[in-house]
């Protein structure tokens, strides 16, 4: 299944699309939007990423942007992530006022999630150390050597299956000022071979000091997740906790609701859920009268009858 959109902001700042050769006085101010550099292979076959992206650092003041959305680079699914990545980080003397970077901003029309070729996309971090946002569409061939950066404070992966050794390479990162994490961990037949066990590192409390806002969503494997969370020592430290978009089920809402104490929490979501209404219930009475905001709509039923094992992820292919 597929169920993802271009983005509507980065940074807080509303996305706009780049059009080569706008009139004067059509455009926002260079600081003012999220600005997506794309182009449409198959309606002009010959207007390539790289000569987009130049005009665009010649007709928006490159040393003003706050934000960029890498969005379809050509054939997506043929040539990586790295091609962009790379016209970036050359401009980056240009670039002195970049603080978020999106890779990879391409919907099911563009390119299924999982045909999205990606890179190393710490070569970013390396590039800009002011950065202070980077997400990333797509997990094949996605690489994230262990790395430091002292300023980044909103990670965002979004795969139809992440690999485990992307989820290692994040967690293995010193990253001191990391308020944000989400990570969309997908499904085993699209290369998301993370188990529970691998999350230790980040649940036991010792990485990220700042973080504040945990999502592992998208996962077949989100009632183990949620067993896994009711104990973790990380969420007393949590204001937000997103398990959405996932299998859960009763079993992984009853383990949360047995753990620890959620009443501190400001927002848990579990939209995209398998809950049964008493068990809603149960949530909402339980958490609601403390001031957290629960997210329980999209109930979804299993496909078939095949119960549990008919649950499915928001997005897979």
């Amino acid at each position: 299944m597929s169920g993802v959109d271009h983005l509507h902001e980065l940074l807080g700042l509303p996305a706009v699309d780049f059009q080569s050769g706008a009139k004067d006085g059509s455009r926002p101010a260079a600081d003012a939007a999220a600005w997506r550099v794309f182009v449409e292979p198959y309606e002009d076959e010959d207007r390539t990423w790289e000569e987009e992206f130049a005009a665009f650092l010649d007709e928006v003041d490159p040393a003003a942007v706050r934000a960029l959305i890498i969005g379809q680079w050509g054939e997506s699914y043929e040539e990586k992530s790295s091609y962009p990545i790379g016209l970036v980080i050359a401009a980056a003397e240009r670039l002195t006022s970049l603080e978020a970077v999106f890779v990879g901003d391409l919907m099911v029309e563009e390119a299924e999630i999982s045909w999205i070729e990606q890179s190393d996309v710490t070569a970013l971090l390396h590039a800009f150390p002011a950065l202070v946002e980077l997400g990333v569409r797509g997990g094949a061939e996605l690489a994230f050597p262990a790395t430091r950066h002292e300023r980044l404070r909103s990670l965002t992966i979004e795969t139809g299956g992440l690999p485990v050794q992307v989820v290692q390479g994040v967690l293995d990162s010193e990253l001191p000022a990391l308020e944000r994490l989400d990570l969309w961990l997908g499904v085993s037949a699209y290369g998301g071979d993370t188990d529970v066990a691998d999350l230790a590192p980040l649940l036991s409390g010792t990485r990220f000091p700042a973080l504040r806002h945990l999502g592992l969503r998208n996962s077949e494997v989100e009632n183990e997740i949620a067993a896994a969370v009711a104990s973790a020592p990380l969420v007393a430290r949590l204001h937000t906790l997103d398990l959405s978009c996932g299998t859960l089920g009763d079993e992984g809402a009853a383990a949360l609701l047995e753990g620890q104490p959620l009443t501190h929490l400001e927002v848990l979501d579990l939209h995209h859920h398998f809950l049964t209404e008493p068990m809603e219930r149960r949530i909402t009475e339980s958490l609601e009268p403390h001031g957290v905001r629960v997210d329980l709509s999209e109930r979804c039923k299993p496909w078939g009858d095949r119960g549990a094992a008919g649950r499915y992820v928001t997005v897979s292919e």
